[in-house]
């Protein structure tokens, strides 16, 4: 049996940014940079905000169907990651 990937927010990461038609500027706390993401990329980080989840939970939150979730949701979470905004808990 294998265990789903649960993504949080990476530990420490207070989310600051602000947002104006559609695009939003986030400031990293942990690297110090500041990154140009979408509106659906910051809800996203606001979602792992409250706590931990699995992608079809964040599938669910957002309503997206298997394939947007497949295509969209997990290409932002590995953007993110490569961002080290988010990452996967440890098992």
């Amino acid at each position: 049996m294998t265990s789903v990937p649960i993504w949080r927010l990476a530990p420490g990461q207070r989310l600051q940014y602000r947002c104006w038609d559609g695009e939003c500027v986030l400031y990293n706390d942990l690297s110090g940079d500041t990154h140009l993401l979408d509106e659906f990329a910051v809800a996203l980080l606001e979602q792992l905000k409250t706590e931990p989840q699995a992608a079809a939970q964040l599938a669910a939150a957002f309503e997206l169907d298997a394939q947007e979730e497949d295509a969209l949701l997990q290409t932002v979470l590995d953007d993110l990651a490569a961002l080290f905004l988010v990452d996967l808990l440890p098992c």
